[in-house]
């Protein structure tokens, strides 16, 4: 009997739109936490002294 190799074609392609997905997730998750480390920095041209 002859084995057959497993198709790449459906797999990578689930695989790359995972990736593809995870990585827009973890953009937008480190915009929102710079944002806020932003928001929540005080400035320096605020001294009131």
């Amino acid at each position: 009997m002859e084995q057959k190799p497993p198709q790449k074609g459906s797999r990578d392609t689930g695989r790359e739109d995972r990736l593809k997905a995870a990585l827009k997730a973890n953009l937008a998750r480190r915009k929102r936490q710079a944002k806020a480390r932003e928001d929540d920095a005080p400035s320096g041209t605020d001294n009131k002294d």
